[in-house]
């Protein structure tokens, strides 16, 4: 049950994100389905195959790159419209709240334990959609020079 609220908050705050960053139609849903999806996919490298948070993070954001460039093709959109919306509930915003918590209430050792963790969390989202978004344009290129397509 506590899944199940955690994914309809993840839908609800991609769907409400890409308002904001005014996206419409058809493109609004699916941009707010991205959000559930990578918070799924987070729930299921955490949950069921015991990864860590870290590894989560990367994964999740991974793939959610790979549902974000084939749905910018799909709709003939840029890749942010899906990837920004998509990725809001990954985003360590707790952590990130508790470690400024204890940096303004001068507790050290608190705040490098959390900055840490919001910083790794960060940079493993940071490669996962890196190094996806590189892989995935060089097999594009690479495949439209082969069919004589520019890319």
């Amino acid at each position: 049950m506590k899944e199940c609220i955690q994914l309809m908050a993840a839908l609800l705050g991609s769907l409400g994100f890409g308002i904001i960053f005014n996206i419409h139609g058809k493109k609004l849903l699916w941009a707010a389905f991205g959000g559930f999806y990578v918070w799924a996919l987070y729930l299921l490298f955490q949950n069921l195959l015991g990864a860590n948070d870290y590894i989560a993070a990367f994964a999740s954001s991974a793939l959610l790159t790979l549902y974000a460039e084939g749905m910018a093709r799909w709709h003939k959109t840029p890749v942010t419209v899906f990837l920004v919306s998509g990725s809001i509930p990954l985003i360590p915003g707790a952590s990130l709240y508790r470690t400024m918590n204890w940096l303004m209430g001068r507790h050290t050792l608190l705040f490098r334990r959390d900055s840490v963790y919001t910083l790794l969390f960060a940079a493993s989202m940071a490669a996962g959609i890196t190094a996806t978004t590189l892989i995935f344009r060089m097999i594009w290129n690479l495949a439209s020079r082969r069919l004589g397509k520019k890319a």
